[in-house]
């Protein structure tokens, strides 16, 4: 009996259907892939690719010899980056790289502190809010020094991040503080915390020679006093900077500047007569 068209199968419907190119194509697939894994297993096992040496501008205290002896395309960099950097909390990123056929070289980025913050001892704070173990110590170093949140952070350790609300303030200071185009070449040396809502920070003055008349005696500080609160920083700066523009002269005979009202406050130092 004749078959009827409707009865016969979809694919023979198709007419032109390059079955045969398909069916080439896959076999050269996977003979290319079978090709690719012989290739690979004999990367992996050739003694000309295993790791002779290990070079790093960081050799003198750290010992990486550990991976001398391992087929340099069999090592996951990832992993090992994650491992070295686990071990190292003071580098912000670890970079390992082969150098065909049989060294690796291992680049570690040190964190920059931004400032240091007063715990139990002295931890370096990096852009990022990562507490670590700084190389100087805060006096001298020209860095801010966080202060008010002693008792906030608990159990530091270096390389982890510090997600607190008093900690964000003050990056969020230096960081327009810095961009600021009048104030840049200020340096703060105390940011204050303890209460976000009434964060201060100090700016040691530029220059303290200031005229006064002779039957004045000034109580001069050793810096300046800027009340910012936590709220709206940037702009708040931006006024900042506005402001010491117009009394950059005059800044030895101010107390404190206070931005957290609608209207910014100037308190002068008090004189005494003789």
């Amino acid at each position: 009996m004749r078959k009827n068209k409707a009865d016969l199968p979809l694919f023979a419907k198709a007419r032109g259907f390059p079955f045969k190119l398909i069916s080439a194509a896959l076999i050269i697939f996977l003979a290319i892939c079978f090709i690719m894994g012989y290739i690979w297993k004999v990367l992996v096992n050739a003694d000309y690719f295993t790791i002779k040496d290990v070079m790093s501008g960081e050799a003198s205290r750290v010992d990486l010899s550990y991976l001398t002896g391992k087929n340099i395309f069999s090592l996951d960099l990832k992993k090992e980056s994650a491992y070295i950097l686990e071990a190292f909390p003071e580098y912000s990123d670890i970079k390992v790289i082969r150098v065909l056929p049989s060294r690796i070289f291992v680049d570690f980025i040190k964190r920059r502190p931004v400032a240091f913050v007063k715990l139990y001892r002295y931890f370096a704070l990096d852009k990022d809010g990562v507490l670590f173990y700084g190389t100087q110590e805060p006096q001298g170093s020209g860095l801010p020094l966080v202060t008010g949140v002693e008792t906030k952070i608990f159990g530091p350790k270096s390389g982890k991040k510090c997600d607190i609300k008093e900690i964000q303030v003050a990056l969020n200071i230096i960081r327009e503080v810095r961009r600021n185009r009048i104030l840049k070449n200020y340096k703060i040396n105390k940011i204050d915390v303890a209460s976000p809502d009434n964060a201060s920070f100090f700016m040691p003055f530029l220059q303290k020679a200031v005229e006064y008349s002779k039957a004045e005696v000034p109580v001069v500080p050793e810096s300046l006093q800027i009340k910012i609160g936590q709220d709206n920083i940037k702009g708040k700066i931006i006024l900042l900077g506005g402001l010491l523009g117009q009394v950059k002269n005059d800044l030895a005979n101010i107390k404190y500047i206070d931005l957290r009202f609608k209207e910014p406050v100037i308190k002068f130092n008090d004189v005494k007569s003789k």
